[in-house]
């Protein structure tokens, strides 16, 4: 980590120059704190993912599960022979 600059402003507010706050740090009941800087959030609007990805996985999964169930009635009924 770097060393503090003299010019840098720490992200919490200064606890001795915040009205509303008890001693020990506490707030009144009903009283919101202060709010402290924040990094979190999207920095810009993330785009849905395509539909049709997961349609087309579907759609070739339940293809795929008839194709394997016909294979097994034909090799039941005797009209493949392996």
């Amino acid at each position: 980590m770097s060393d503090p600059r003299p010019g840098d402003v720490p992200p919490d507010p200064d606890p001795a120059r915040t009205p509303g706050l008890e001693p020990g740090g506490g707030v009144a009941p009903g009283d919101t704190p202060p709010d402290s800087g924040q990094t979190s959030g999207l920095s810009h609007h993330q785009q849905k993912p395509p539909r049709a990805l997961p349609v087309a996985t579907i759609v070739i999964a339940v293809v795929l599960a008839i194709l394997v169930a016909a294979l097994l009635v034909a090799s039941a009924v005797g009209w493949l022979q392996f």
